[in-house]
């Protein structure tokens, strides 16, 4: 028995060191293979690394407004975006890479087909320059003027604004400037260009109509002077009360501006009114206008053309001037022949008013809700839309 035990004791005192060096072993093997993981892991993320510095630049847009191209750390990026400058925190590192829009200029723009046209209306360059130089020297010594911009990409960035009514964040990414800046340009374009319009003289004499009045035009209608409609434009709902019971329309059942405009015969655009809450009527407006309060606007025996809804003849009688309107069904059944014929007549040529209205409302501007910082500004940028529009081509030909 007692032989037995020592044999035992033997065999334990064997084997404890042969399990410690198998332990030994075992542990030297794992930790070989943790560092060749590590390794591979490590040339992985180098490799990963490399390849985040290359910007595939696939499907962004035209080539030609990308001009420079720079990879933002993160950090970086996001001081830039809240406007703060150097605040990054050091030792952040990129993890994914940002692209910068370079200046998108008038150059690049017309190396793009029809790139002019469908960012600013314009037919094409040389259209571009004949209304950038029909505003005048004074375009070139502006109050305000960005640093980094050429009066012609202040115009061109002002008619992206109105043309297509992009995010001022979106036009400062495009034209590589801050978005206060993109602000403060369309703003002082804004009112540069209102007032050089209002300098003009769009109402057009009895002669000058009389001249260039469509030969149809003027078989039907040779006395009409004008033809008169009202358009609304969406805004944002108001926070004050009081503003969206004065903006709120019934007609578009949402919150708007409204004006009159006013057409020659040939399609022109020779009056455009002040600008009022959509809760407004036409009357109300006509009420107020130049039409009635400035003297000798119209000639004994003119005619206005408007909608049914345009009842202010008792406005214009003392002025011997005639409105001309279909007629308004109050209690009649049944319109005579003559009338209907003549009430035909009148809309075929009053929808005329309308498509022009139309071709200043392609002005994106005009149709989107317009934010509630550029509200106050709504009357100007009506007015100049307006006015744009005599310097695009004619909807209408001599036979209308």
């Amino acid at each position: 028995m007692q032989a037995k035990q020592e044999q035992e004791k033997a065999l334990q005192a064997v084997d404890v060191p042969d399990m410690l060096v198998a332990m030994q072993d075992i542990t030297e093997e794992t930790t070989q293979e943790a560092a060749m993981q590590n390794a591979a892991v490590a040339q992985e993320e180098a490799m990963l690394q490399d390849a985040t510095q290359e910007v595939v630049l696939d499907d962004v847009g035209p080539p030609d407004m990308l001009l420079e191209v720079d990879v933002i750390a993160d950090g970086e990026a996001e001081d830039l975006l809240q406007g703060n400058e150097g605040t990054a925190e050091k030792g952040v590192q990129a993890s994914r890479p940002m692209v910068s829009f370079g200046f998108c200029t008038v150059e690049s723009m017309s190396q793009l087909p029809g790139g002019i046209q469908y960012y600013t209306s314009f037919v094409d360059r040389d259209h571009f320059n004949y209304v950038f130089g029909c505003l005048g020297p004074a375009a070139y010594h502006l109050k305000y003027k960005s640093q980094k911009l050429e009066p012609q990409e202040e115009f061109l960035l002002f008619m992206m604004k109105l043309r297509l009514n992009k995010d001022d964040q979106e036009l400062a990414y495009m034209f590589g400037i801050s978005r206060s800046v993109v602000s403060c340009v369309f703003k002082t374009w804004l009112n540069f260009a209102y007032y050089q319009f209002k300098e003009l003289d769009i109402w057009s004499s009895r002669e000058l109509v009389d001249t260039h009045m469509p030969s149809d035009f003027k078989l039907k209608f040779p006395n009409t002077r004008v033809i008169l409609d009202g358009s609304e434009i969406p805004i944002e709902k108001p926070s004050d009360p009081h503003d969206q019971s004065a903006t709120w329309s019934s007609y578009k059942n949402k919150n708007t501006l409204k004006l009159m405009v006013g057409i020659s015969p040939r399609g022109d655009v020779t009056y455009i009114s002040e600008v009022y809450g959509g809760n407004t009527s036409d009357r109300q407006i006509v009420e107020r206008s130049q039409l009635l309060t400035k003297v000798g606007i119209f000639a004994k025996g003119d005619s206005i053309m408007a909608d049914r809804g345009f009842i202010v003849q008792d406005l214009f009688c003392h002025h011997q001037v005639h409105v001309n309107v279909p007629t308004v069904m109050k209690n009649m059944v049944q319109l005579p022949a003559e009338k209907v014929i003549q009430d035909r007549r009148i809309a075929s040529k009053r929808v005329h008013v309308e498509r022009v209205i139309g071709l200043a409302k392609t002005f994106r501007i005009l149709k989107d809700e317009l934010h509630h910082a550029y509200v106050p500004f709504g009357g100007k940028i009506l007015f100049v839309c307006f006015a744009l529009t005599n310097f695009r081509p004619n909807l209408m030909n001599n036979a209308s």
